[in-house]
């Protein structure tokens, strides 16, 4: 048991945890359980403003809408929340190799946003060419996200993890995926939010989400290309206007991602999204339907899916087996509907650069200087913060191994 060591703000944040190494384990043994998590702590301080729900993150779609929406400027924090538990198994059958995995950590979202409890984050079994579970969506690359303290990440990023039906004809370095995926959509109702019209539309999802993705790996690291289809409806619950506010509307997206290796210590991690519809398989993004004026009589308003560009670019550094850096950038912007408030988020700009240092294996602790920015759709109004956050990070893990089965 390692002891817990007192911190001081200001300077270093550092959290303590028990720790199980595994053992080097014969050639001949098979992996067929891991146990694994980590303890962090994480604490900075923040010279503007966020949503005190989001305090311990930089999420440009949580910065103020309009002025001290948030209070004042400049606030501290401390978090525990990413710490994470895991357990992955691997058995053989007659089918193959199963697999799989249960993983949680404890950031709240949701309803329970702003605190520390449990949240589910993999739920996932494999077996050959199939996989059902909550897992990674085929859309999505998360192996664009970098090696940050921060926990969000990027808000250009297509990230979610999504309830999904899988089948890999090619699996390996270079893999082939696709999926039947979980569907949902979020709606802005803008300037006409408390339109008693509007209160009575739910929304519509006949179909799942059908996502795939492609990836070509080599010496020189991956090309992938994903991409996804959507429909989004929504229906008049009531029929109390004589209005028709049925609708529907298409979802779409290409994503583009890579890992270059510049050399052997820098590994450059980028990706370029383009879509309508998707916002809510983005890292940092609001609703995937706005409204918009049509000057019809009989339907003066209509829900369109709104147009949205993601672009992330992070620089991986290893200065030695020690020290380490990510640097980088993301933007994100959407293309509003001309029936959405003033304030509505339009873009958003996310940036960071940090060192870590690993003075010995399962141990890392580090400083970050994060910038985050947003744009408002027509009132004029941005905002933008920096957040100085520092983290001591404590790995554990123990596999368990055993003999292969003898062949008959």
């Amino acid at each position: 048991m390692h002891i817990l060591k007192r911190l001081s703000l200001g300077c270093v944040f550092i959290s303590l945890s028990l720790s199980a190494i595994a053992q080097d384990q014969p050639a001949e043994q098979e992996k067929s359980l891991e146990v694994y998590g980590f303890v962090q702590m994480d604490g900075g301080y923040n010279a503007g403003q966020i949503d005190p729900n989001w305090y311990d993150v930089m999420r440009p779609t949580k910065l103020p809408s309009y002025k001290n929406q948030w209070g004042a400027n400049g606030s501290t924090y401390l978090s525990v929340r990413q710490t994470r538990f895991g357990v992955k198994s691997y058995t053989n059958t007659s089918l193959g190799e199963l697999k799989t995995w249960f993983e949680f950590e404890f950031f709240g979202t949701g309803v329970d946003a702003g605190q520390t409890t449990i949240r589910l984050r993999h739920a996932y079994g494999e077996l050959g060419k199939f996989g059902a579970g909550q897992t990674w969506s085929p859309f999505m690359d998360i192996d664009v996200f970098p090696n940050s303290l921060e926990y969000w990440g990027p808000n250009g990023m297509v990230f979610y993890r999504n309830v999904q039906f899988r089948y890999m004809p090619i699996q390996g370095d270079t893999r082939l995926t696709f999926a039947l995926e979980r569907p949902g959509a979020s709606a802005d109702q803008g300037i006409y939010a408390n339109r008693i019209e509007l209160q009575n539309v739910a929304s519509h999802f006949p179909l799942p989400d059908l996502s795939g993705e492609f990836r070509k790996a080599g010496k020189f690291g991956y090309v992938e290309l994903a991409g996804i289809v959507r429909y989004i409806g929504w229906r008049e619950v009531l029929d109390t206007t004589s209005y028709n506010l049925d609708g529907e509307a298409l979802g779409w997206g290409l994503n583009l991602s890579t890992n270059l290796k510049l050399g052997s210590k820098t590994t450059f991690r980028g990706s370029a999204v383009y879509g309508q519809g998707i916002q809510n398989y983005m890292n940092d993004a609001p609703v995937d339907v706005g409204i918009k004026n049509t000057g019809n009589v009989n339907s003066p308003i209509k829900g369109v899916a709104l147009p949205i560009l993601g672009l992330v670019g992070f620089f991986d550094i290893n200065w030695s087996e020690k020290w380490c850096t990510a640097v980088g950038y993301s933007y994100m912007n959407i293309q509003n509907s001309n029936g959405m408030n003033a304030n509505a988020f339009k873009s958003g700009q996310y940036g960071l650069i940090n060192l870590l240092y690993k003075p010995v294996p399962k141990v890392m602790a580090g400083i970050e200087v994060q910038y985050g920015s947003r744009e408002n759709y027509t009132d004029g109004f941005n905002s933008n913060a920096i957040k100085v956050q520092m983290s001591f990070k404590y790995n554990w893990g123990q596999t368990f191994y055993r003999k292969p089965e003898p062949k008959p």
